[in-house]
């Protein structure tokens, strides 16, 4: 079992945000953390001559999309990692919870985006596990009559 089967993947977007929202200060407001978030960190010049620009909070948003992609690839598994994975993802989800309800920096639209990716990655495991358990009974069942 290593670390990649472990630890949910949407650890990365949520270390990368508490970087930014405690990296002024312990304490910072959710005005200066949407304030990082909103500035120009990449513009693209686009064919029609407009120019799309990429905040860190869009980069961070779009990371933690690729992550949950590769988190319902892995919630498919089965087995011990599989659920300490499950485990695991409630765990961070819990904490992610815990952190917009009561830290100022982390009621922002970027973060709750995260927290509900967060959210998603907890169910669709669950749903697998229970999925996949349930076939196994029913070709169990199957197999003893």
């Amino acid at each position: 079992m290593g670390i990649y089967t472990l630890l949910p993947l949407m650890v990365i977007p949520i270390l990368i945000y508490n970087v930014i929202a405690f990296g002024g200060s312990a304490f910072s407001t959710a005005e200066a953390v949407r304030a990082r978030m909103d500035v120009e960190f990449m513009s693209i010049p686009m064919s029609s001559g407009a120019e799309w620009i990429i905040t860190p909070g869009d980069g961070l948003i779009a990371l933690s999309l690729v992550m949950l992609f590769f988190e319902l690839l892995k919630s498919t598994g089965i087995g011990r990692a599989a659920i300490m994975n499950h485990a695991f993802s409630m765990i961070l989800f819990i904490g992610c919870l815990v952190e917009f309800l009561m830290f100022d920096a982390f009621a922002t639209t970027v973060f709750f985006l995260i927290l509900l990716m967060a959210l998603m990655d907890v169910m669709a495991g669950f749903m697998v596990t229970i999925a996949s358990a349930r076939r196994d009974i029913s070709m169990a069942e199957g197999f003893g009559s």
